[in-house]
């Protein structure tokens, strides 16, 4: 129970890589907010936890608009009374084109969800952090984040985004024993990155075998993490095990480098 009477946020919570979050962490005694902006698959996901002795909440939210966010947080303090934990997981993949090709209405989008969102939630959830003098920000970029990424620029540039915003905050929340961390994770088996590799495999004119390939190949261990391998670190970052570890960017990625 390494997280005992503590209250989390994990935005994009109701599926994959968030869900597997919130689950790992009600199971070690967190209260959790699962927010996102699909109602069904958040309520489905508050409900399994609070059916399997949790305590959970969902919250409608999209991250890249202010007002949403400020209501999660509200909604975080009228139920809990506390935020100790914020993952900011929320995110979407952007378009599979070329730089020549992206609509700046896609480009604007994917940085609006997946980097302004992140900023938008540490902005009004760190006040909370910042009064109990402790608690932890954990967020998801990519690997994609420490490399180029060849016909993904919005979704790379967000992420490249989010561990210079990773860094800025373990420096302004050090002061008050406030950690930040970024995971990296790379190829994550899962419905996400199957439908990456059928945009790539579909836009590049290649069969859908060989594009997962360039995934897998750069692996040392040869094969995608899981998503349970990046809520087990996430854990360990939120918990007080981590608590000297911060302004970090920790690859889950099965030793994936790119070329």
């Amino acid at each position: 129970m390494r997280l005992e009477g503590k209250v989390s946020i994990v935005t994009g919570g109701g599926r994959g890589i968030g869900l597997a979050i919130a689950q790992r962490f009600a199971a070690e005694g967190s209260a959790v907010v699962v927010s996102g902006t699909s109602k069904d698959a958040l309520e489905k996901a508050a409900a399994e936890i609070n059916n399997h002795a949790g305590r959970a909440l969902s919250r409608i939210a999209d991250v890249a608009d202010e007002d949403q966010v400020v209501a999660l947080v509200e909604a975080t303090m009228n139920e809990f009374g506390r935020i100790d934990v914020l993952v900011n997981n929320a995110g979407i993949a952007g378009p599979t084109a070329l730089v020549t090709e992206v609509k700046l209405e896609d480009w604007e989008r994917t940085l609006a969800v997946n980097l302004t969102g992140a900023f938008l939630c540490a902005k009004h959830a760190l006040p909370h952090m910042i009064q109990r003098r402790g608690g932890s920000i954990i967020n998801i970029t990519s690997v994609a984040g420490l490399n180029g990424y060849a016909w993904r620029s919005p979704y790379c540039a967000s992420k490249w985004g989010m561990i210079g915003l990773t860094r800025t905050l373990a420096e302004e929340a050090g002061r008050y024993d406030i950690t930040c961390n970024a995971i990296a994770p790379g190829p994550i088996r899962g419905p996400r990155i199957e439908q990456v590799i059928r945009s790539r495999a579909e836009q590049m004119n290649r069969s859908y075998a060989e594009v997962e390939l360039d995934y897998v190949g750069p692996t040392a261990l040869k094969r995608m993490a899981e998503e349970s391998d990046i809520a087990a670190m996430t854990l360990y970052l939120a918990s007080e095990e981590g608590r000297n570890i911060t302004g970090e960017t920790l690859n889950i990625s099965a030793g994936y480098k790119l070329s």
